[in-house]
């Protein structure tokens, strides 16, 4: 839900914000499986000549992609970012197709990219309004923010060429509950921040382009993320470990099953106004084992005033197995 907004649909040079998107396509990789964070990646002549922010990267030398992920996260390395980019995908160039391609799939209309980074180029913009959305996206990777949270950090512990990397965001160290998540300048952007804080069960995103300095794109943001502490709260209608209702399984090991949120259902609501009268409806499927948790068995409808808000996916509370056919032989003669 955006809170608050100023010319969000304008496009910008995002400078290395572009790196969110980056990182969305790196976190999905691993979760696929194809990559894993102690994976030694070598890095080429092209990634290496990157210019801008960087580690120094050297041709023909290796490094883990959990060291990669700290130093674009933290560092927001050009060089890494590239070598990424050339192991998922061959070339820069294949790797931002597949940017643009996930920018399509996210039905943004204000951005486009022509680089892995964020540098200066013809035709490479984004806006607001899409970079809090590519956030978005981002942080429900989780495991990103263990990396995006690091204020200062090593690369190449116990060697001559012992980096110091120190998080471009210095609110990370200064605001309270910030975690994240990518800064940017460059001559054509200006100085640019997408950051997210959580306090309590609420999470806030900003995003700021194109300011004169990097002191008032900071104060910029504490104001924003400020308003949205202090005048919003999160209410929590039902949570993951409610059950919502009893279901028959048919051919499960168990006979029925509970029926939860597949996550926390939540709405945002003013501290000065009373707590908003909302009801649920759910439309659960024919169960039948074998069923995983996570699995969805249906959907919940978050009803406020009659209409409905939002609509959220159901699952089970447990696994449920299968059963034998001579169980089910057994039950169904008992029945």
């Amino acid at each position: 839900e955006i809170i608050h907004e100023s010319n969000a649909n304008e496009r910008y040079a995002p400078a290395s914000m572009t790196k969110i998107m980056s990182l969305i396509l790196i976190m999905e990789e691993l979760e696929k499986g194809n990559l894993s964070l102690d994976e030694k990646v070598k890095v080429s002549a092209t990634a290496a000549s990157m210019g801008g922010s960087q580690i120094y990267l050297e041709a023909g030398e290796e490094m883990t992609v959990n060291d990669l992920l700290k130093a674009i996260c933290v560092g927001s390395a050009n060089d890494a970012v590239v070598t990424l980019a050339e192991r998922i995908s061959g070339t820069e160039e294949a790797f931002v197709f597949k940017m643009n391609e996930k920018v399509k799939s996210m039905g943004l209309k204000n951005t486009n990219f022509k680089n892995a980074t964020g540098l200066d180029t013809a035709n490479h913009y984004s806006s607001a309004y899409d970079m809090a959305s590519m956030a978005r996206e981002l942080v429900r990777h989780k495991k990103i923010l263990e990396y995006s949270g690091i204020y200062e950090t090593y690369l190449r512990q116990n060697t001559k060429n012992k980096f110091w990397l120190v998080n471009t965001n210095k609110l990370i160290k200064t605001y309270d509950g910030m975690d994240g998540l990518k800064t940017g300048y460059t001559k054509e952007a200006g100085y640019c921040l997408t950051a997210t804080a959580k306090r309590n069960n609420m999470r806030l995103i900003g995003v700021i382009m194109g300011e004169e300095t990097s002191a008032k794109r900071n104060e910029e943001m504490s104001k924003m993320l400020d308003y949205g502490f202090n005048i919003y709260m999160v209410q929590t209608i039902l949570d993951e470990k409610t059950t919502i209702e009893k279901k028959k399984v048919e051919l499960g090991k168990i006979i029925t099953t509970e029926i939860v949120p597949k996550e926390n259902i939540t709405i945002l609501n003013k501290k000065s106004d009373d707590q908003k009268n909302i009801t649920y409806k759910t439309n659960i499927n024919k169960i039948i084992a074998p069923v995983k948790k996570g699995d969805k068995v249906g959907t919940i409808d978050i009803i406020e005033d009659n209409n409905i808000i939002s609509t959220i996916d159901a699952t089970v509370k447990e696994d449920i197995l299968k059963a034998n056919i001579l169980t089910i032989y057994l039950r169904n003669l008992k029945e």
